[in-house]
Order: C-alpha cells, then sequence, then structure tokens
C-alpha cells in the first residue's frame, strides 16, 4: 500500500538524496533514461530538465504511484524491479529509495550491469538508517506479543538486506565497471504534530499499515507515536531533528 500523497508530505526532504545521486551521473546526453521505482514522479518529472533530449521512462509496483506520475505527465508504467530488463539504448538506469524493498537486490545490480550498452551509467540510492531509533522502535514493537500474530510476516530485516558503501562497491567493481560509493548523513529539520511518525509512515511503515486492518493501524500508531516523541523531541523552536542516512553508488560499465 503505497499512498502517494502521505509520500509526497515530505516531498522537498525525500528529494535531496535523488538530486544528489542524479547529479553524479556525467552524462551530458543520454538516449534513453529510467528511473525505476519512481513512485509519484514528482522527481521522475525533473529529470526531462537534465536530459530534454532523453526519452524518460519511470517504472513503479504501485498502480496508486503509477497513476500519480502519470497524472504529471511522466511516462510511468506498473512493473517489478525483479523482472525488468534494459532496452539496448538505455544509458542512465536511476533506482532510488527502491531497492531496500529488495531481498538480493544485489544480483540484479550485476545483471543490469551486464545488460546495459558500454558507458551506460547505473546509479542507486537506499535508506541506511535502520539502526536509527525510528526503525529500531518499529521493529520492536512489531515483534512484540502484542503484535507479533499479526506482523511476523511483514518484518523485513532491511539491515540485512541494504550494503554498506565498500560492498556495492565490490559489487560494481567486480562487474568491471568504474565505480563511485559513498553514504551521506542528512540532519531533516521536521515541523508539526508527530513529524517523525508521519515521515515513517510514508515508508518503513508501509508494510505494517497494509497489514493492519484501520482499527489495529490507529492502535499500532497511537502505541508508537509517543515512543518516538521521546527519542525525537521537540526543539524550543518548535523543530525537530531527524537523522537521514542514505548509501549510494554510482557505477559506469565497461
Amino acid at each position: 500500500m503505497w499512498d502517494p500523497t502521505t509520500y509526497l508530505t515530505f516531498a522537498d526532504h525525500r528529494g535531496r538524496p535523488f538530486r544528489d545521486l542524479v547529479a553524479r551521473v556525467a552524462d551530458n546526453d543520454p538516449r534513453r533514461v529510467v528511473d525505476l521505482g519512481c513512485g509519484p514522479g514528482n522527481q521522475t518529472e525533473t529529470l526531462a530538465g537534465r536530459w530534454p533530449a532523453a526519452v524518460i521512462e519511470g517504472v513503479d509496483s504501485s498502480q496508486d504511484m503509477v497513476d500519480a506520475a502519470r497524472a504529471r505527465g511522466v511516462n510511468a508504467r506498473l512493473g517489478d524491479v525483479n523482472e525488468w530488463v534494459p532496452e539496448p539504448d538505455t544509458d542512465v538506469v536511476l533506482t532510488n529509495a527502491t531497492l531496500q524493498w529488495v531481498p538480493g537486490h544485489q544480483a540484479l545490480l550485476s545483471r543490469w550491469a551486464g545488460q546495459l550498452p558500454s558507458g551506460a551509467w547505473l546509479a542507486m540510492q537506499v535508506p541506511g538508517n535502520f539502526d536509527a531509533p525510528s526503525h529500531v522502535l518499529i521493529r520492536e514493537q512489531a515483534d512484540s506479543p502484542a503484535w507479533r500474530a499479526d506482523l511476523a510476516a511483514v518484518l523485513l530485516r532491511a539491515e540485512d538486506v541494504v550494503g554498506t558503501p565498500q560492498e556495492y562497491g565490490d559489487l560494481f567493481a567486480d562487474a568491471g565497471c568504474q565505480v563511485d560509493a559513498w553514504e551521506t548523513t542528512y540532519l531533516q529539520s521536521l515541523t508539526g504534530a508527530d513529524p517523525v511518525l508521519n515521515w515513517v509512515t510514508g515508508t518503513a511503515l508501509r508494510p505494517i499499515r497494509a497489514a493492519l486492518d484501520d482499527q489495529r493501524w490507529d492502535q499500532f500508531a497511537g502505541e508508537l507515536a509517543p515512543k518516538l516523541r521521546a527519542a525525537y523531541p521537540v526543539r524550543a523552536d518548535g523543530t525537530t531533528w531527524f537523522e537521514f542516512r542514505r548509501v549510494f553508488a554510482v557505477a559506469r560499465t565497461a
């Protein structure tokens, strides 16, 4: 269950890693640019400004997200990244905050690196904040006796899925690519009531929300909210700091 409206609540904050990722792709005239996991298309639509002559397309596994992207004029289609195969003229592939939902995505990256044409760019970004208080508190509550029966099937241990910059660097280097891998921790300033809960509702809590009916979801969120407020206190000026660690890798095929 992906809700485009909830996801876009923090569109500017979430867009910073995407912009940093695209900035490291040094192709000035690609033929085709594909955004895998394009979401509601608010970032994908900016790519036409960077590459006006390219065919730009988005792929997402959520029909709601695809519909939202198409409403923005993005050439988006429903698809599973596990099954995606690049067209022969694909010169740039972007995947931003998507592969953390795909166990075994390292094999996909290696496969794509081998399928893309010579000199193509493959740029990825995934969250690296699974040991942050926000995510630890979610896992602890979901794994508690009161919730385990409902949520055991959706407790993706993403910290076992996402690699380190060096691991992605090794993966792409072993595939014969030139690679630039790094990590960044953004310090986001959030506002409003329960801002961290609102933030994670659009991402980390998505599988939990999908597994619960409305009443149980309200109960789960109600229990989680005070824990997040304690972990992320409101400052005197009404803002809340939220650390947002991201792992990046940009590879160019041989």
